[in-house]
This record gives structure tokens, C-alpha cells and sequence, in this order.
């Protein structure tokens, strides 16, 4: 089973900023406490827009008919959510329901919509059970229709609409509309747990601000980047049933699912919890990780969602079910969708994770072979510096020797590019995408250095420079240690290899010249980018 992604990919929403040109001002962060927010990388400020909001006609989860026109008078909220979405999607809406109660009475002036944004799934009963299980049925109006009139109205929202190697990505945009139905903000909705309940107070504050008396918004939270609880932390959360739940370091691996019960929209949700009963009575027996379940109460529709769940099970489950309430804890072990297996060391690093969503159920039997894979190819941490790189890729073959020996440099374009590749056949090659002026790009370079330094003998590892200055990248590359070269690109050039949904983005290559994975956007541990290179370039 193939799920839907909604990343927040940078070509992808500078496709929509572009459609939406004429309509942007300059950005701006005027409403409501500022504390942190121009430094918080993970919340959208908000850009204002001027104009009319689209006009449309759609059909809503209870099979009527719905005009924008028809809220004139009230500020509408208006997002484009994919109906069948397990990442970014739940996040809005969960926003969306944030602002609304922060306003109080005064919510009842303004009008949640939703438009859907999977081309794979625009009935009627999508948009309901998407609703249903998120327990938006009767907060909200969730729109569809069939493709061509929703094709339209993306295009009039600069939403960009794509279905890569089998996923659905969309530009997740949240639209503020005047109760003049004049467009009034943009929002970017962002991969974060944590900052939720932020993004919902930015959504009241604007709301606010064009109704007449501007109500009084019932939320003073500081804007500062909620800081993120990871797998080196030691943390106590609730235990549903009771008792506590401890995550993080010592007494050995751990193996976590984060999951919440709405995933049961597009998978067998139960079968898979079930099954970690099997796993748990084997690893006893064998010595494995013992595992836990944690799941994302922030997004859950309500706070008996989950009993209610978990009463329903055929059998009990033997293992503990923490309940993470802020949602810190998933970003802190960089869950991307769910369910989402991460398996840790005992010090707390990511060994091995894995998407159930996007790569399918994994039985007892396959999980155990992962793990105990993943317990041995488990590398030591690495540090890389100009004296410890030469030494650990010494006697490296002589294909990969020359790329060691044009370290940090920028060495050709698209075309040599494409010849070195080429002549690289025969190794597998680990392509990465970046730029000097993209924070993420900067935040993982240093875990492609040390992968390089470890895997270098054995697996080729080449830069790719993409829309950037040479003087830039020169001056780039010139302060961050790496055992390979890059070579100078734009996006549009890369896609003859692979669809670029923005940076960075690492292409893995086999052998024989196949593209065999592309990951987009940023590696945020160590053992997340180990893995993968296990996986396809080992």
C-alpha cells in the first residue's frame, strides 16, 4: 500500500507562490505575540496577500453544494487537504480547529473549509470518511469535485499538485479570507508537531483582525520554536490505561511505532498493532528490542479516541501505548508520517526507521529481520576532520579515489555531471542535491560528510550545487569538510534524472546506473541517511 506525503518541498511551493504573484505583498509577522517567530524555522509567519479570493462551487461531505460566496461576511479559513493524507494534512486541520476555539464566540464568525488535493481520491465518501475519522464532520465544510473543476480551482490557488513515484505532494496551504472575500494571508503548514497549537494562534490573531471589535483571541503562547524531545532525552509520558511510559537512553535498543488511531482511514491500523504482540513475545524470547507504541495525541480528534480504539482490539496488547500530548516527542524522532517505526541505540541514536504508510505493513517476521539488520550495520558516531577523512578512505578503488581526490570542490556542470555518473557504473552512487542558501541543506551536510568518510571506499558520493553562484558554493564548500565533489546544476536540468521536489534532495543510484530512491528534503539524523544508504547503496 502506497500513502500520500504533503512535504513542504521548495520547488513545490515556489510553484504556487509563483501562480500567486500578483496577489503578494511583502511578508509580514505583525500579528500576535512575535517572541521567537522570525527565528522559529519550523512556523510560517504568514504572507499577506491582496485581491479577491477565487470564486468556486464544489460539493461538500454531505453531498451539497457549497459557493464561497455564500459565507460573504464571515472570515474563512481555507486549506487544501488531501483526503486520504497520513503526514501534514492532520496538522492543518488541527490548527484550523486551534483557531476557531481560541476565539471563543466569537468563532462562530468564522467558516473552516477544506479543498481536497488527491487527484486519486475525489468522491463524496473520501471527503466524509476523511472527516468522520478526524472528527471534523460537523466542524467544518470539506470540498470536492470531480478532477477537472478541482484542477481549476488549484490553479486559481497556485496550488501545485503532483503524484510522485506514487505519492501525492501538494503545496499545504492555508488561506485566510476577508469577510469582503478579499484574500487577506497565506500560510505554509510545516512538518511539526510541536508547533500546532502556534500555528492555530496565528490562524486566530489574523482571523481577529478582520472582524469588526477584533475579539479577544483566549491564547498568549510564545512563538519560539518548541524545542524538540529526541531519543538521547530521558521522558516520562502518560501510559493509556494508566502509569507512565519512559523513553530515551540506556537499558539497551529500543524499538518505537508512532501511530494514531485516524490511521486506520487508509490501512489495517488494528492487524498492525496486533501484530507487534508477535514481535514482543519473540524478542523476549531472542533478546531483541523490547518495543512501545506511542501515540500523537496532539492530533488525535479527541481525547477518548484512543481508549475508545484500543477497547475495540480483539486482544489486548502486551506492550505499552505512551501518549505524547505535544507532539514533541514525535519531532524530536523525526516521524514524517504514520505509522512510523524508529529504532534507537542505547545511547539514543536512530538506527533504523520505517514508514508503514508509504512502504507497506511489515509482518513479525520481517520487522525482526530488519531490526536485527539494522542492530548489525549499526556504524559507530563518527567525527570527520581534514586528518581522519584521507586515512579512512585510503586504498579506496580507483574510480572512487579520484573523487576523493577533488574533495569539497566544484568540478563541472549538468554534462559532466551526467559523464561522471557514467563512468561510475559499477559502484553504486549517492547524489546530493543542495544549495549555499538552503538552511536545510546546511543542517544535514555535515551527515553526508561523515556517511562518506565511513562508506567512501565502497559506495561513490557526489555533490550537486543547484541553483546557486559558484562564488557562493565555492565559499560553502570551503568551510564544511567533505571526501567528494560537487557539480553545478539547476532544478529543471536535475529533472531529467528524477522529478526534483525541491532541496535537497538525495538521488540513490545502483550499479548498474538505475535511480533506485529519491529522498526530498532533509536528513535530520545520522542513522536516518545510514539507513538509507544501507538500503540502496550497500
Amino acid at each position: 500500500m502506497r500513502r500520500r506525503r504533503s512535504l513542504i518541498a521548495w520547488v513545490v511551493l515556489i510553484a504556487g507562490v509563483l501562480v500567486l504573484g500578483a496577489l503578494l505583498t511583502r511578508p509580514s509577522t505583525r500579528t500576535g505575540p512575535q517572541t521567537g517567530l522570525a527565528r522559529n524555522p519550523v512556523l510560517d509567519a504568514g504572507t499577506a496577500l491582496h485581491g479577491r479570493a477565487g470564486g468556486f462551487t464544489l460539493t461538500d461531505e454531505f453531498a451539497r453544494r457549497v459557493s464561497l460566496r455564500s459565507f460573504h461576511g464571515k472570515v474563512v479559513i481555507l486549506a487544501f487537504n488531501d483526503s486520504q493524507c497520513t503526514t501534514v494534512c492532520p496538522l492543518t486541520t488541527t490548527a484550523m480547529l486551534d483557531a476557531k476555539e481560541m476565539l471563543g464566540a466569537a468563532g462562530s464568525r468564522v467558516q473552516l473549509l477544506g479543498i481536497d488535493a488527491n487527484p486519486n481520491a475525489t468522491s463524496v465518501k473520501d471527503v466524509r470518511a476523511y472527516s468522520t475519522t478526524h472528527g471534523m464532520l460537523h466542524q467544518w465544510r470539506f470540498l470536492t469535485a470531480p478532477l477537472p473543476e478541482l484542477e481549476r480551482v488549484w490553479k486559481s490557488y497556485g496550488i501545485a499538485v503532483q503524484i510522485i513515484r506514487g505519492q501525492i505532494d501538494h503545496t499545504p496551504a492555508l488561506f485566510v479570507i476577508g469577510p469582503d472575500g478579499r484574500l487577506a494571508r497565506l500560510y505554509l503548514t510545516q512538518m511539526s508537531y510541536g508547533s500546532i497549537p502556534q500555528l492555530g494562534q496565528l490562524l486566530a490573531h489574523e482571523a481577529s483582525s478582520l472582524l469588526p471589535g477584533h475579539p479577544h483571541v483566549r491564547s498568549r503562547l510564545s512563538y519560539a520554536q518548541v524545542a524538540s524531545v529526541g531519543p538521547s532525552t530521558a521522558v516520562s509520558l502518560p501510559r493509556a490505561g494508566g502509569g507512565e511510559v519512559h523513553l530515551g537512553p540506556g537499558s539497551g535498543p529500543r524499538l518505537r511505532m508512532f501511530f494514531a488511531t485516524w490511521d486506520a482511514q487508509v490501512l489495517a491500523l488494528r492487524t498492525e498493532l496486533e501484530a507487534l504482540n508477535r514481535y514482543r513475545a519473540i524478542a523476549t524470547a531472542k533478546g531483541l528490542p523490547p518495543v512501545s507504541a506511542v501515540d500523537e495525541g496532539s492530533v488525535e480528534p479527541s481525547r477518548n479516541a484512543l481508549p475508545k480504539f484500543l477497547g475495540r482490539l480483539s486482544r489486548p496488547l502486551s506492550y505499552p501505548v505512551a501518549i505524547d500530548e505535544s507532539g514533541r516527542v514525535a519531532d524530536g524522532y523525526q516521524v514524517q508520517d504514520e505509522p512510523w517505526f524508529v529504532l534507537t541505540s542505547d545511547s539514543g541514536r536512530v538506527l533504523w526507521f520505517y514508514d508503514v504508510a508509504t512502504q507497506g505493513p511489515l509482518s513479525p517476521a520481517a520487522l525482526i529481520r530488519d531490526v536485527r539488520a539494522a542492530l548489525r550495520a549499526a556504524p559507530p558516531a563518527a567525527k570527520t576532520s581534514p586528518t581522519t577523512i584521507p586515512s579512512a578512505l585510503a586504498g579506496s578503488p580507483a574510480p572512487l579515489a579520484a573523487l576523493h581526490a577533488q574533495a569539497g570542490k566544484l568540478v563541472g556542470s549538468q554534462s559532466a555531471l551526467m559523464a561522471r555518473l557514467h563512468a561510475l557504473r559499477g559502484y553504486p552512487v549517492v547524489i546530493n542535491a543542495w544549495a549555499s542558501w538552503c538552511p536545510p541543506c546546511k543542517a544535514e551536510f555535515p551527515l553526508f560528510a561523515s556517511a562518506a568518510a565511513r562508506y567512501g571506499r565502497k559506495v561513490a558520493f557526489v555533490g550537486v550545487d543547484t541553483n546557486d553562484s559558484a562564488g557562493d558554493a565555492s565559499s560553502f564548500l570551503a568551510k564544511h569538510q567533505i571526501s567528494y565533489p560537487s557539480y553545478q546544476s539547476t532544478t529543471p536540468q536535475l529533472s531529467s534524472l528524477t522529478a526534483i521536489l525541491g532541496l535537497p534532495t538525495t538521488i540513490f543510484v545502483n550499479r548498474a546506473g538505475k535511480i533506485v530512491h529519491v529522498h526530498s528534503y532533509e536528513y535530520a539524523a545520522q542513522g536516518t541517511l545510514d539507513q538509507d544508504i544501507a538500503t540502496y547503496a550497500r
